[in-house]
């Protein structure tokens, strides 16, 4: 573990608070405004972090991480919190997660191979995928998966052929409830017409029910549905919970059988700018818990168990990623800053058009504030990581950007454009730091061509 210390406020007058830092705040609970325009997260200085890490480099607050996972277990006690692996994973999270009491979403072997390694218990991992291979699946039986979500009719009898007995392997189905919700067309996922899911309105669902129910090999134990991202209120998990406990309840009267668990997903908002609408884990809890019991005594089917599944909830709002300014451009009165990073570490702008908030650290300037665009270094001109963003008119090459919010699908989703090598991933606790993922550097990539 690698020392970084805080840098202390000067004097006994605190220093100011700035209004971004301010809650509801899209940093860290442990953000707090340093001298020389610097922030410190986790009691550890952004700017000392570009210093002795490089950039780009992200900086996860791993108290915030464990905080976030508390609130959703206070939020739903009764339920199963199943953090999505997909947002961000490492040896580290997995661990944070396992000691937090969540269980674990998985969507590849490799992901399932990760959390085997740090001895993640089998019986809390949730196996998804719209087109799990063979290995996959080979994965999930070996490992003994709590359950794997079956996402088409072809995948009940090559699921059902490979389990090894006696036990069935328990399932569940993930279903379309026709709703539309999520922050982009991209990432909505619960409507109909789409790859994901099986279809309630089109009898798709039952089809699958049936099916799994004659193989013996198969337990079906609950129903899945995901509604998409950025979903920044609660009604629609409550009109997915009235749909979903309508079909259990279908299920019941025609196969007699009562289908004992229901898992809503994620999908749950995040702030990503000063402003952005993200209610509480309590506020998504509440509503969830009232219509679900609702629900079930309307259609008198007995209450199920509930899952949900936050990832970028519980990781986004924990990440940090830093930049140093390459570049500054002025333009047809447009201002654009470039940095050493980009979409290879942060696809979400030029995927579905996210927007960030960014914030000069390390220097302090008495420069009046303008609106500028900031870039990266890649070959694209969608390659903008965000736009009408207020830095200092004196902003330039050297000075470090620090993007908030960063801690769900930037790192996990990074690519080897250009060859630029993704980012380490550090974490911060208690005035202190450590590498949890380092660098990638050109000998990896050249390690990975074996071409003649």
């Amino acid at each position: 573990m690698t020392a970084v210390p805080a840098v202390p406020v000067a004097g006994t007058i605190p220093a100011p608070v700035l209004p971004e830092l301010a809650a509801p705040s899209v940093w860290p609970a442990s953000a707090v405004s340093a001298p020389a325009g610097d922030v410190t997260v986790g009691g550890v200085s952004l700017a000392e972090l570009a210093e002795r890490y490089g950039t780009p480099t992200y900086v996860l607050d791993e108290d915030e991480v464990r905080a976030r996972a508390r609130a959703w277990r206070r939020a739903l006690p009764d339920a199963d919190i199943v953090y999505a692996g997909k947002a961000f994973l490492c040896r580290a999270v997995v661990d944070w997660i396992e000691e937090e009491g969540l269980g674990l979403d998985v969507c590849s072997a490799g992901e399932l191979e990760l959390a085997a390694l740090r001895g993640f218990p089998a019986d809390r991992i949730v196996m998804h995928g719209n087109a799990k291979s063979p290995q996959d699946l080979r994965t999930a039986l070996r490992l003994g998966v709590g359950r794997i979500v079956i996402d088409s009719q072809c995948e009940i009898a090559r699921l059902a052929a490979q389990v090894p007995g006696p036990e069935a392997q328990q399932v569940m189905v993930r279903v379309l409830p026709g709703i539309e919700a999520g922050g982009h067309k991209k990432i909505r996922t619960g409507a109909e017409g789409q790859k994901f899911g099986l279809s309630i309105a089109e009898g798709d669902a039952e089809d699958a029910v049936a099916r799994i129910l004659g193989q013996p090999g198969l337990e079906l134990v609950g129903l899945h549905c995901h509604l998409g991202s950025q979903v920044t209120s609660p009604d629609p998990y409550a009109q997915a919970v009235r749909r979903m406990v309508a079909f259990l309840a279908r299920i019941r009267d025609r196969y007699a059988i009562t289908v004992p668990e229901l898992d809503l997903g994620g999908g749950f908002a995040v702030a990503y700018r000063p402003g952005d609408p993200a209610p509480t884990p309590a506020a998504y809890g509440r509503r969830i818990t009232g219509e679900l019991l609702r629900a079930c005594a309307e259609f008198d089917f007995p209450v199920p168990r509930l899952s949900v599944e936050p990832g970028r909830s519980v990781m986004a709002p924990a990440g940090i990623a830093l930049y140093e300014v390459m570049s500054v451009k002025r333009c047809g009165g447009e201002v654009f800053v470039a940095v050493d990073g980009g979409m290879s570490d942060n696809p979400r702008p030029a995927l579905y058009g996210a927007r960030y908030t960014v914030r000069m650290v390390g220097r302090a300037s008495a420069a009046p504030m303008r609106t500028a665009t900031v870039v990266g270094r890649h070959c694209e001109a969608g390659d903008v990581l965000a736009e009408s963003v207020e830095l200092p008119e004196d902003v330039r090459p050297g000075d470090v950007l620090a993007v908030p919010a960063s801690g769900a699908y930037h790192v996990s989703m990074a690519s080897g454009y250009n060859m630029t090598g993704r980012p380490p991933v550090v974490a911060v606790s208690e005035g202190r730091s450590r590498l949890l993922l380092r660098r990638e550097t050109f000998e990896d990539h050249r390690r990975r061509d074996v071409g003649l």
